[in-house]
């Protein structure tokens, strides 16, 4: 899998982020070469449907709401880490 396939996919949504929530406001959407592959009502149902027809790792799911949360994702973690 090429990461800049999926940053392709990822820039493609940003950039016509607006638009595609007035279409498809709170769905998941299945985003390849550019091109919406299909909008669903849940990230596993968009999944299930597109490894179907999709070959893994070509294809970005991605949540269709407004503002940068839609697309950016913090991570926290307990583990504290000493160096000595």
């Amino acid at each position: 899998m090429e990461k800049a396939t999926l940053q392709k996919e990822l820039d493609f949504f940003k950039k016509n982020q607006k638009k595609l929530v007035e279409e498809y406001k709170n769905k998941f959407i299945v985003i390849k070469d550019e091109k919406i592959e299909g909008a669903y009502d849940s990230e596993i149902e968009a999944y299930t449907e597109a490894q179907k027809k999709l070959a893994l790792g070509t294809f970005l799911i991605q949540h269709c709401v407004s503002g940068e949360d839609s697309y950016t994702q913090t991570f926290h973690s307990r583990i504290i880490s000493i160096c000595q």
